[in-house]
C-alpha cells in the first residue's frame, strides 16, 4: 500500500469529549491567549500559566481515545509507521493511548516538560499538577512542552519529508486555517498524493474527496476499507 499521511486536529478527539479551552469570544477559560498561551505569558506569570496547563491536563486524564484514534492506530499497527504517517496538532496523548506506536506531536504534549531556556534539553514525563520548583538539569526552570502562539511547530523538517513521499493525504478535524498545518494539503498535492478530508464542517477546496462526518464514524469505516484492500 502507499504510503498514507494523517494530519489530525482537535476534531479527532472532539467525540472523546475534550474540552476545547476556547470560548466563543476567543477566550481560554477566562483567559486572552496572550496571557497563557506565549513565551512572554510564561515568564511575566509563571503561576498562571502553570495553573492553566495544570487544568488542562487534569481535565484531559479523564478522557479516553474514541473510534477515531482506534481506527488510526490500528491502521499504523498494521501497516507499520514507514507507511503510515500520523501527524497531529493535539496535546492529548489520546493516539498513543489508542496504541499507536509513533505519533508525531507538532504542538508538543501536556504530558510533557521542558527547559525555559533551551528546548534541546532532556523533556520530562509529568501527570496532575506540575511542581511549582521542578528544574531542567541545567537549574532553569521547566515550563509546559506545548508549543506557543510564537513559537514553531516541532518536528518539520520529518513532517515535510513525510509529506513528500505521501501518495494518501487525509486531514482530520482541523480548521484549515492555521499555519503551517493548513498549507500541508498543497504540499501532498504537489506530491501527487489523492487528498481526504474528514471534517463535520469540511473547508474544501484542495480536497478531492470530503466526509462531512465526526472522524469517530468515518474513520473507522475509512480505515476498514484501506485495510481490506491490504489484506
Amino acid at each position: 500500500m502507499t504510503p498514507i499521511f494523517v494530519l489530525s486536529g482537535a476534531g479527532l478527539s472532539a467525540a472523546s469529549g475534550v474540552p476545547t479551552f476556547r470560548d466563543a469570544n476567543g477566550l481560554w477559560e477566562g483567559h486572552a491567549v496572550e496571557d497563557v498561551a506565549t513565551p512572554e505569558a510564561w515568564f511575566r506569570d509563571r503561576e498562571l500559566v502553570r495553573r492553566f496547563y495544570d487544568q488542562r491536563r487534569l481535565r484531559c486524564a479523564d478522557v479516553s481515545p474514541n473510534a477515531g484514534h482506534l481506527a488510526l492506530a490500528e491502521l499504523q499497527r498494521t501497516l507499520g509507521p514507514e507507511r503510515v504517517a500520523l501527524v497531529t496538532q493535539n496535546i492529548d496523548g489520546l493516539l498513543q493511548a489508542a496504541g499507536a506506536p509513533d505519533v508525531v506531536e507538532m504542538h508538543g504534549s501536556l504530558w510533557r516538560l521542558r527547559c525555559e531556556v533551551d528546548e534541546e534539553h532532556p523533556r520530562v514525563s509529568t501527570a496532575g499538577a506540575q511542581g511549582r520548583s521542578a528544574r531542567c538539569g541545567c537549574g532553569a526552570l521547566l515550563r509546559p512542552a506545548v508549543v506557543w502562539f510564537g513559537e514553531m511547530p516541532e518536528h518539520l523538517e520529518r513532517i515535510y519529508r513525510m509529506l513528500r513521499r505521501c501518495r494518501t493525504f487525509v486531514s482530520v478535524g482541523t480548521s484549515g486555517v492555521v499555519y503551517p498545518a493548513a498549507g500541508m494539503v498543497f504540499e501532498a498535492k504537489k506530491a501527487g498524493a489523492r487528498c481526504i478530508e474528514v471534517n463535520p464542517k469540511p473547508v474544501g477546496g484542495a480536497f478531492d474527496e470530503v466526509s462531512a462526518e465526526g472522524s469517530e464514524t468515518a474513520l473507522p469505516r475509512l480505515v476498514e476499507s484501506w485495510l481490506q484492500a491490504y489484506r
